[in-house]
């Protein structure tokens, strides 16, 4: 805060323009959302699709926790039901930095502010919107769930009060604190893992629900419930139960660890807020003596180029997986297929409902990260396409790409089947497993080669949430149900036989070398057949990866 303690250019102090701001923060807000809104039809109407969806949750959730008051299962669920909405709320912003403009106080640095009218402004307009309306849903029917007798009811409008500004002030915090993050490409990277973050959630919601029914239900919670209800703000509930069995005393410090929480929050969040504006940034140090981009060291090759043949092999592999790491979109991708190709198997073998064959499922992931390859490259493919004048270089371009996914892709599906194997004790078919997932790899690899020179599509830059550019969505579709169908005609022989040696009582341990070599050979005949056809068609793929 530069200006906290100076005057605006008319002569009035710091102070006199803090008062009266919360109003003036609020009308903002409403101002952004209602021009948000102006901007297309589709963005009104997916607003207007969420309010009613969020709604009409939010009206199924108090009915739910209605249904629930009275009953012995009350306290642990609506304990249990703050905390996590407290975290969510705390990690939301990380995931979602672009869902509310005005998570991002470094815009008000210019603006004569004092920190803390600024908090209780900025804390009055987070409570306007969708997210703090359901919250509010969730805090009334906690409450009122456990709340019996006058004395409760009342404890039951403070604390409901107390975790509703909680959760928001939590998400204010968290967000003030890593601004420069949000803000950033890194930040950028965060949004478009959050569909890995909502992926894997469903997967571990769904293998606890599961280990939560065959273990006897809400009982095995009542002993984790009786830890959270003294952990704020979920103590905040934990006091109006308390208030409604007698106890008192206990309900009171309950309440008052909710509202330490509370204060040590915006405490947090005022401090994270003066060092934000008055602190200097990147774009405002300068630059250490000797950190120049001349005098910097930097290794011209790294240890993946040393393992692979010289010239346009080490660099095509080098820029792929620079791609994957540093691209968000990519990144994202990748990172995706990796973590469902590892839940997926490994928690059907968990919950005892798998078999060994799901690690298949992790090269299949895997595989298809190979259709529509040069999408990544967006408009800067034609500095690849600069360099292809012939069917040969096409190859070495499209063998290059390979060996790169290969040194991912190889010893994952290795990881993955013998972990699977090991959680299912199915080591008896651990070979033909293996074998099976390197067909299958290798099949999706030779149809995704050839997918993509037949059809390519851009992938927007603009969006986290979009991966294939406005028209172009049957050519992905084509791309992913043509490749699909290949793959399976291409593994069939392989998948007949294994079942024919099961079915003859047959030992099956020369599928593992079978398999392997059979993916390698599929795999190399779609790199002939991909590499002329890539040639001939630079101009028409050029053109459509660059068309986002």
């Amino acid at each position: 805060m530069s200006a906290v303690a100076g005057r605006t250019p008319g002569g009035a102090s710091a102070g006199a323009v803090s008062t009266g701001l919360t109003p003036v923060f609020v009308r903002l807000k409403l101002a952004l959302l209602k021009n948000g809104l102006r901007q297309s039809s589709g963005r009104t109407a997916a607003f207007a699709t969420s309010c009613v969806l969020v709604l009409l949750f939010s009206a199924l959730l108090v009915l739910g926790l209605l249904a629930l008051r009275g009953t012995q299962y009350a306290p642990t669920v609506t304990v249990l039901l703050a905390l996590v909405f407290a975290v969510a709320w705390a990690f939301m912003p990380l995931f979602f930095p672009s869902g509310d403009e005005t998570l991002d106080p470094s815009r008000l640095v210019m603006l004569p502010l004092e920190p803390r009218p600024l908090v209780r402004a900025l804390l009055a307009a987070s409570l306007v919107g969708i997210g703090p309306l359901f919250t509010v849903c969730l805090a009334v029917g906690s409450v009122i769930a456990v709340a019996r007798g006058l004395l409760a009811a009342l404890t039951a409008v403070v604390a409901a009060g107390l975790l509703v500004l909680t959760c928001v002030a939590l998400a204010r915090a968290v967000a003030t604190a890593n601004v420069r993050l949000l803000t950033s490409r890194r930040g950028r990277d965060l949004a478009v893992l959050s569909g890995l973050v909502v992926a894997v959630g469903v997967q571990v919601v769904n293998f606890g629900w599961q280990r939560l029914a065959a273990t006897g239900g809400m009982p095995v919670l009542e002993p984790v419930a009786d830890v959270v209800r003294w952990v704020p703000p979920a103590s905040a509930v934990g006091a109006v139960h308390s208030v409604s069995e007698g106890a008192y005393g206990r309900g009171a410090v309950q309440l008052l660890l909710t509202a330490v929480l509370l204060a040590a929050l915006l405490w947090s969040w005022e401090r994270g807020l003066v060092k934000l504006m008055t602190s200097p940034d990147g774009s405002t140090v300068q630059a250490a003596p000797g950190s120049s981009g001349g005098s910097r060291k930097e290794s011209t090759a790294g240890p993946l180029a040393r393992l692979l043949p010289d010239g346009r092999t080490a660099a095509t592999a080098q820029r792929v997986l620079r791609y994957v790491w540093r691209d968000p979109k990519t990144k994202g991708a990748w990172i995706t297929s990796l973590a469902i190709g590892l839940i997926v198997p490994v928690f059907n073998a968990l919950q005892g409902t798998g078999s060994p064959y799901w690690a298949c499922f992790a090269a299949g992931m895997l595989g298809m990260q190979t259709f529509n390859q040069f999408g990544t490259d967006t408009s800067a493919f034609w500095m690849v396409a600069t360099t292809i004048s012939s069917v040969r270089d096409a190859y070495e371009e499209l063998r290059a790409r390979l060996l790169a996914l290969l040194v991912i892709t190889v010893p994952y599906t290795l990881l993955v089947t013998g972990l699977t194997t090991a959680l299912a004790d199915g080591w008896a078919i651990f070979p033909e497993v293996l074998g099976l997932s390197f067909a299958l790899l290798g099949a999706l690899l030779a149809a995704g080669l050839v997918a993509s020179a037949r059809f390519p599509y851009s992938i927007p830059q603009d969006s986290s949430y979009k991966n294939v550019a406005p028209g172009q969505g049957s050519l992905a579709w084509m791309s992913l149900v043509v490749g699909l169908v290949v793959s399976a005609v291409v593994c069939g022989p392989l998948i007949a036989l294994t079942v024919w040696l099961h079915l003859a009582g047959t030992a099956t341990w020369f599928l593992l070398p079978l398999g392997v070599a059979y993916g390698a050979l599929v795999t190399w005949g779609g790199l002939r057949v991909a590499a002329p056809r890539t040639a001939a068609r630079l101009p028409e793929i050029l053109a459509a990866v660059s068309k986002g």
